[in-house]
């Protein structure tokens, strides 16, 4: 059937979940514990994200990450081997809200700018080339790479059961766009299936939360706020992996996904030339089960794991510092490879 419809195979090889595998092994269930060599490390938060303050992880206990010391206090700066820059604070402070004056910035010292917003939500870009000594963001060509999730092969393999389902499809959103892509597919979409909605314009999440609502759901829309290179968030991770529902994605090309996913793990609204057609070949896995649990495969070998902000983030980063030896770099151009 999906042939015929012009998608992809309904049936994608077993032996496909092989070549995914050089791509999901770059992922290990949980940092391993950071090298003996080497001093220990302290990173100083230029901004707590968003302006939020948070109690600051203690890395060993949460990620067996050692040697790292995380500080939000600026009069540590002097002696701050790394300082990390969130992007969306700083596009908020502008460039005078950099580090400036007394006392001078170490000659060593690594300045990290981190994001995790596409780049059609991050503005400033321009000014910042020749700033920053390393990125840390989603993008898998970052120095420091921190997916908002990733697939491992766990220690001893567990059971998967698949929860009882008893709706179709589900919808998360809270920013609401009639200019944005999702939006625009949502509306062709739901004229030829019902689709429930949640969040701001739509339903009421149930009080079990998120993961809970759409488990009974068999598909749940992943639609991106923007389509950018490695730009897969935690509509996949979270909102559709974690509740085990299948996740319709829009976001980048089905080849980006397949570099960190199994591809028959999800469905791609790019493998049918319409959204009529995607909803008959949703309305046909709904009749067929044996069809429907393909998509499931991939269970039996790895597991999910949903990055947390931000303490992951913070450990990732200064287990990288530590460990990356003296050598000091410059991002020339910020702008040119994050919007690339």
């Amino acid at each position: 059937l999906r042939r015929r419809l012009g998608g992809r195979p309904c049936a994608v090889a077993a032996g496909l979940l092989g070549a995914a595998a050089a791509a999901l092994a770059l992922y290990s269930a949980l940092p391993e514990p950071a090298s003996a060599e080497g001093e220990a490390v302290t990173m100083l938060l230029w901004w707590e994200p968003f302006g939020r303050q948070r109690h600051l992880p203690d890395c060993r206990q949460r990620y067996n990450i050692s040697g790292c010391r995380l500080s939000a206090d600026r009069s540590r700066f002097g002696e701050a081997q790394a300082v990390l820059f969130h992007h969306r604070d700083l596009a908020r402070h502008g460039a005078e809200g950099l580090p400036r004056g007394s006392p001078p910035r170490p000659p060593r010292q690594r300045w990290v700018w981190m994001n995790f917003e596409s780049p059609s939500h991050s503005p400033g870009l321009r000014g910042l080339a020749g700033v920053f000594n390393w990125t840390m963001s989603y993008r898998r060509d970052s120095d420091v790479f921190v997916p908002y999730g990733y697939l491992y092969v766990p220690p001893a393999p567990r059971l998967f059961v698949l929860p009882r389902k008893t709706r179709l499809v589900a919808w998360v959103i809270s920013n609401w766009n009639e200019e944005h892509a999702r939006v625009r597919y949502y509306r062709q979409l739901k004229e030829h299936l019902p689709i429930d909605v949640y969040g701001a314009r739509g339903l009421a999440l149930a009080e079990g939360g998120l993961v809970e609502t759409v488990s009974a759901y068999k598909f749940y829309l992943a639609f991106e706020n923007s389509q950018h290179t490695d730009y897969i968030t935690e509509k996949l991770w979270r909102n559709a992996f974690s509740a085990s529902a299948v996740p319709v994605v829009l976001g980048p090309r089905r080849a980006n996904y397949e570099r960190f996913i199994p591809p028959d793990s999800f469905i791609h609204v790019d493998d049918f030339p319409s959204p009529r057609l995607l909803a008959t070949y949703l309305k046909f896995l709904d009749k067929n089960k044996p069809n429907y649990r393909r998509y499931f495969a991939w269970r039996k070998k790895y597991e999910v794991h949903v990055t947390s902000f931000w303490d992951e983030h913070f450990c990732k980063v200064c287990e990288a510092v530590r460990t990356a030896g003296n050598q000091i770099k410059t991002v020339q151009n910020l702008a040119s490879w994050f919007e690339s």
